[in-house]
């Protein structure tokens, strides 16, 4: 499993970068700030559309084509392995399939990943996992917070329908914000992503007596626990999630 480690990290520029190097992330077009150090640093990368950080602070849906132009201009980098496709956060059904719709029409030639939202239907959780080599999962609406006992109530659907009766994933699957060993070594991702690492990296209390001293070395530490984890080979059904609610 490959573990994307949101970005803009904190701390110095040098720091970020010592973060950075060897390790593999995720640039939100909404901040974009360290896009050049993870050109430089990174093993591999992923774009983000921005749209959660968009809706979170009340500024509407993307810009669609500033979106495709800021991709186009980076795809061809050798460390570039896809972006998400623009999608709304609380938009319905319909509204998130014409994005789909649109940019595969729209943007040949990108390695491009759609995002199946929690509340949408299973339906179209079969169409995507059935016409996409890899699909994202977005927590949202009722759903919106991973791990909660309602949410793993909707995942054990959303397995039965994104795997096969063995429990293999039937198309490569990415968890959204879902970069926490609780979750994802309970489900079989191919790549997750948080900006767990980022964050909290200013949070002293995280750390207990040991304190690293700047943001840099927490993030990193932080990001040593998360990536000491794998994602499961297979999905063996909601039993095993009950221990850890």
């Amino acid at each position: 499993m490959i573990h994307y480690h949101g970005t803009p990290i904190g701390g110095t520029r040098q720091d970020a970068a010592r973060f950075l190097m060897g390790r593999h992330a995720l640039v939100s077009f909404y901040r974009p700030d360290d896009i050049g150090a993870v050109m430089e640093c990174c093993k591999s990368f992923v774009l983000d559309n921005g749209a959660f950080s968009h809706w979170r602070a009340g500024k509407g849906d993307i810009d669609f084509i500033a979106y495709k132009t800021w991709v186009e201009g980076i795809h061809q980098h050798p460390g570039f392995e896809w972006c998400l496709i623009p999608d709304k956060i609380d938009g319905t059904e319909q509204e998130n399939k014409h994005l789909v719709d649109r940019w595969v029409n729209e943007s040949t030639g990108v390695s491009s990943v759609p995002v199946w939202h929690l509340h949408e239907s299973l339906e179209y959780l079969d169409y995507l996992v059935t016409n996409f080599s890899r699909v994202a999962l977005g927590s949202s609406g009722q759903w919106a917070s991973p791990g909660t006992a309602s949410w793993w109530q909707r995942i054990s659907d959303v397995m039965k329908t994104a795997c096969d009766s063995e429990g293999r994933p039937r198309a490569k699957l990415h968890g959204l914000r879902m970069l926490d060993p609780g979750i994802f070594s309970k489900l079989p991702l191919s790549s997750a992503d948080s900006t767990n690492a980022a964050v909290n990296s200013g949070s002293l209390s995280r750390f207990g007596s040991y304190k690293p001293p700047t943001a840099g070395q927490r993030a990193d530490v932080i990001a040593e626990r998360i990536e000491r984890h794998n994602s499961a080979p297979v999905w063996c059904g909601i039993e095993q999630q009950v221990l850890a609610i």
